[in-house]
């Protein structure tokens, strides 16, 4: 796909997530290729900068073999987080900005160097400066929440807000941490870690890989979200939601109109 083409793309739905409107899907229409889509998403994420916003870091997706097989693909999918994204920890969250906003359990890494392509299990926790636990706040701006591959990538893997916990020293077991978020004190997801690709530290692995195969390799003071622990929960205004993860604490916001 040629440059005016995804330029053209990128603007609607940068255009879409700035102005929190529904769009029609498109990846099929535009036979767009996986990689077009990543180009696509490049460019959107690049439009955001020129406005003032600064790259944070990585999310992950697709992060359970469940939701693979549903999509029909065999790897992970990635988006780029910005600081315009990040939510302090027990504020307001309006939901006003958003067009389909749900909410789900991850843990986050907080990287302290550097980590280039292929990396091994002990590689990429020496890079680990702390761990928290995190909500990310997902929202597909197409319609009805339907979306192909290529619409979800070219969506910035549904990426839209970020909320992080206290941090944590990486020097404890974190494969298999119990964890249950609640919506007005009523638990609506309880998982584990584990259930991030059997350990969250594939899924930083795995984040190394693509970043770097897209020329941004992950960098000291990134954070990488490392994907959704559990199913995902739909928002609406009047909620508390809560995360309170075995070990390592709890992270919360409540939402407005």
């Amino acid at each position: 796909m040629n440059e005016e083409r995804i330029a053209a793309l990128a603007e609607r739905v940068d255009t879409a997530a700035h102005r929190a409107q529904a769009i029609s899907q498109f990846a099929e229409a535009e036979e767009l290729r996986e990689e077009d889509a990543y180009a696509v998403q490049a460019a959107s994420i690049a439009r955001r900068i020129q406005r003032g916003e600064c790259r944070t870091g990585v999310k992950m997706g697709f992060t359970s073999r469940a939701k693979m097989a549903q999509m029909g693909v065999h790897d992970m999918i990635w988006g780029r987080l910005t600081d315009a994204m990040a939510q302090a920890d027990g504020a307001p969250m309006s939901l006003g900005r958003f067009v389909h906003p749900r909410v789900e359990p991850e843990l986050a890494f907080l990287l302290k160097k550097p980590l280039h392509a292929l990396v091994s299990f002990p590689e990429a926790l020496d890079a680990v400066a702390a761990i928290a636990p995190a909500l990310e706040i997902i929202d597909s701006r197409f319609e009805d929440f339907k979306f192909t591959l290529g619409d979800v990538v070219a969506d910035n893997a549904s990426s839209s807000g970020y909320v992080i916990g206290p941090w944590c020293a990486p020097d404890r077991d974190f494969s298999n941490l119990g964890l249950v978020m609640s919506v007005n004190g009523s638990a609506r997801q309880v998982g584990s870690t584990a259930g991030i690709l059997g350990h969250p530290l594939r899924s930083l692995v795995a984040a190394a890989r693509l970043s770097a195969a897209a020329y941004e390799p992950l960098q000291a003071g990134w954070i990488v979200m490392a994907g959704g622990a559990t199913a995902a929960e739909p928002l609406k205004p009047g909620q508390h939601v809560l995360l309170e993860m075995q070990g390592l604490g709890r992270v919360e916001f409540h939402t407005t109109e």
